[in-house]
């Protein structure tokens, strides 16, 4: 069934899930609601602005790949649709420093962007599946960087100050293969998600879920990303998933989607959906005015701060929990 007159995608283009999902606002650029939600550090799309229109149905996959440039770019390749993260930095080999025995999930290599699309074109079920990130700079040809210029930096650096974020670390372009997903995981920026071609279902959780969707260690090479499979979740072995409290949207082109620093999302190209072409664009936290009580990003950046100094302290992972337990035993525990 057609999701509404003017929505050129269906429901069964999207995965099923057991949780159910409430809707994330979405805002028309001049609606002063807009910055409240800002403010407050809650998912908004923004509807109807210029921030990308100068790559907005421009950024093609044919346009791409006659314009990106013939410099190698960052491909991962992946078994099946799931594209998990990992920090290399946490892998010393197949079992790090910690004690982790880990697998990278994905390939990482260098592709041309021709190389790249023709794979994408031929691609058969049974293949590896494809997924581009590139960061936006001087080496992604004269045409791109031109309309990246051409961006509406005026409205973005707006936000920027009015919301006291720090400076912009990164633009990054993605372009995904249709089907392709970007499991649950939260970042420690403020982030504008634009969309440029086709279609996202971006699922979002705030900080508050946390001992919901159930973090990889801070050791790990998986940190930041949830335990939880969402295709099969393991209910026993994860119980408080089932509170998880998300809430989505699927943007298109031209939509911009801000999700909040500490915010879990869980991104998934639409199925049959064709390529998908997508912008980061990633500000620092900047200066925070700690009001008590604390927001609950807050504490998740605290919770996380005190974990990495325990693991590095204590040297053995195994010694943090235990030493948690015995702080709070009898004293905040009934």
């Amino acid at each position: 069934m057609k999701m509404g007159e003017n929505k050129p995608w269906y429901n069964d283009q999207l995965r099923h899930y057991d949780l159910e999902f409430g809707q994330i606002p979405r805002l028309h650029y001049t609606d002063p609601k807009i910055d409240e939600l800002i403010q407050q550090n809650k998912p908004v799309v923004i509807l109807g602005s210029d921030i990308v229109k100068s790559a907005k149905n421009r950024w093609t996959p044919e346009y791409l790949e006659e314009n990106l440039g013939n410099s190698g770019h960052t491909v991962f390749l992946s078994k099946g649709h799931k594209f998990k993260y990992y920090d290399e930095s946490k892998i010393l080999s197949r079992t790090n420093s910690h004690g982790v025995e880990f697998t990278p999930p994905t390939k990482k290599i260098r592709m041309k962007i021709g190389d790249f699309m023709k794979k994408l074109r031929e691609w058969k079920p049974g293949q590896d599946r494809l997924y581009l990130q590139q960061p936006l700079n001087n080496t992604v040809g004269p045409s791109l960087v031109q309309d990246f210029v051409n961006f509406n930096w005026d409205y973005i650096t707006k936000k920027q100050t009015k919301h006291q974020w720090g400076p912009l670390t990164s633009n990054l372009l993605l372009i995904s293969q249709e089907g392709n997903v970007t499991p649950c995981h939260f970042d420690e920026q403020q982030n504008f998600f634009a969309q440029l071609h086709g279609f996202k279902r971006c699922i979002l959780f705030p900080p508050s879920d946390f001992e919901c969707l159930y973090p990889h260690p801070v050791y790990h090479p998986h940190d930041r990303q949830s335990m939880v499979d969402f295709d099969k979740p393991d209910y026993e072995k994860f119980p408080n998933f089932k509170r998880a409290n998300g809430c989505e949207t699927v943007v298109e082109p031209g939509d911009v989607l801000y999700i909040p620093i500490y915010w879990w999302h869980h991104v998934e190209s639409l199925m049959e959906g064709g390529t998908t072409v997508s912008v980061n664009f990633w500000y620092k936290s900047g200066t925070t005015n700690l009001g008590y009580p604390l927001r609950d990003y807050q504490k998740v950046s605290i919770t996380r701060n005190l974990e990495k100094m325990l693991v590095e302290v204590l040297q053995d992972p195994k010694e943090v929990g235990p030493l948690l337990r015995s702080m709070i035993l009898g004293r905040y525990t009934e």
